[in-house]
């Protein structure tokens, strides 16, 4: 069932066309993700979604149509630029923010599930920037949406942090909320997000799961990796035969520059060459995998890399 639906969205400031014919369906219970550098116009796309901005034209159907309070209701939105004022407490917010619907969360339940129980009397400007986002899930979450929209959530976090934070959306998309994710963190996309609309220069340039963006690059794989000195020593490494790889339904190419070898190929491909190797009695050391990331494929699509 599609929740969000977005058709031929456009907006304009002044001189600056921001989005510019931007479509994507939202599949219900799934977190997908609007990935594309600063500037791209992922969060004016989520915010007309969100009913904060009014489109220039196209069209925005949340939950077959919704709007205004009954929208409000099912919607939680956590925005890149929102904060609160530096004296309320952690409690308060919570109580305040519930306070706003008809059938809230229990925010005291919420508030523990977030990890901020032993925070609840502290003020906002004292908590760290993890425990802030940690709020911010909190309060768009309070009142039991359907929807989660959450923009730039982890933006200049530690690493520890953002990996707390990306469990806790994890937590929240197994609880069936669906979850509208703006990002420009590669990492985070592939973890979290099951599709994803690659956005630049205000316009979608593909719709896919991760996986699907990185197969459109490359869906090859490449293993590298060295003779050991103890196979060289007993002339396992003079002898080998690269056919042995080579014969290797998962290997297209297989490449020597002396003890170095580099095998190109897709499938269980690391499994593969071990298993063969091992039989042929060569053992390989420095052995490296590498195959084609989400950062490849926005650059193969774009012609642009995006900065963290």
């Amino acid at each position: 069932m599609k929740v969000i639906e977005v058709g031929n969205l456009r907006k304009q400031y002044r001189d600056r066309l921001a989005v510019d014919d931007v479509s994507f369906s939202v599949e219900e219970g799934e977190v997908f993700g609007v990935l594309g550098p600063n500037g791209a116009g992922k969060t004016t796309t989520v915010e007309c979604v969100a009913g904060l901005r009014t489109p220039d034209s196209g069209t925005v159907k949340v939950l077959g149509g919704l709007s205004g309070t009954e929208l409000r209701e099912r919607l939680g939105v956590q925005l890149q630029t929102s904060a609160l004022p530096a004296k309320i407490k952690v409690w308060e917010a919570l109580d305040l923010y519930a306070s706003f619907y008809r059938l809230p969360a229990n925010w005291i339940t919420l508030m523990e599930r977030v990890g901020l129980a032993d925070k609840r009397d502290t003020p906002y400007g004292k908590l760290s920037g993890g425990q802030k986002q940690r709020l911010s899930i909190a309060l768009a979450l309070v009142g039991n949406p359907r929807v989660a929209i959450l923009d730039e959530l982890t933006t200049g976090l530690d690493p520890q942090a953002r990996r707390d934070t990306w469990d806790l959306i994890e937590q929240v998309r197994d609880d069936g909320v669906t979850v509208l994710l703006v990002t420009h963190f590669m990492e985070e996309a592939e973890r979290l997000c099951d599709r994803l609309a690659l956005i630049d220069s205000g316009r979608v340039v593909a719709v896919d799961s991760p996986s699907g963006l990185i197969s459109r690059v490359d869906g090859s794989q490449r293993v590298r990796f060295r003779i050991s000195r103890s196979s060289r020593s007993s002339g396992s490494a003079g002898s080998f035969d690269d056919g042995v790889l080579t014969a290797l339904p998962e290997v297209g190419e297989v490449r020597r520059d002396g003890d170095r070898i580099e095998v190109v190929g897709t499938g269980d491909l690391l499994l593969a060459i071990t298993t063969a190797l091992a039989a042929a009695g060569v053992v390989p050391t420095e052995l490296r995998v590498e195959q084609a990331t989400l950062d490849d494929a926005f650059l193969a699509l774009t012609g642009k890399t995006i900065s963290a």
